[in-house]
């Protein structure tokens, strides 16, 4: 098992940057790639950015050129950085990892507001 935390979440005006934080725990040596999504009210939960275990990251257009996320397995900790953000930033933003296990198994974190003011 594998268990996800996020933090760093908050309230910034548009334009501002924030850094998430997700630490896993548990069964972390079976962690193949992680990354980040988000969901904002009544939407579906979209792909933010992916990232391998060598550190390759993958974004989504949205976050693409503004939002950079990295990893330190050492720590079991991805982080995305945020910067220029814009209101249509404003959701929860949710941790996932998943491992070599083939199919993957599929780990989520609780969740960390994101809300960017106008």
């Amino acid at each position: 098992q594998v268990q996800l935390v996020e933090s760093g979440g908050g309230l910034v005006q548009a334009g501002g940057s924030l850094r998430l934080s997700c630490a896993a725990s548990g069964a972390t040596f079976s962690i193949n790639s992680m990354g980040w999504y988000r969901q904002a009210p009544g939407k579906q939960r979209d792909l933010v950015a992916t990232i391998t275990r060598s550190g390759r990251p993958n974004y989504a257009d949205s976050g693409k050129g503004r939002f950079a996320i990295s990893r330190n397995n050492a720590k079991n900790t991805v982080y995305l950085q945020m910067n220029s953000l814009k209101f249509e930033d404003t959701a929860v933003y949710y941790c996932n990892a998943n491992t070599y296990s083939s199919p993957g198994n599929d780990y989520w974190g609780q969740g960390t507001q994101v809300t960017v003011s106008e």
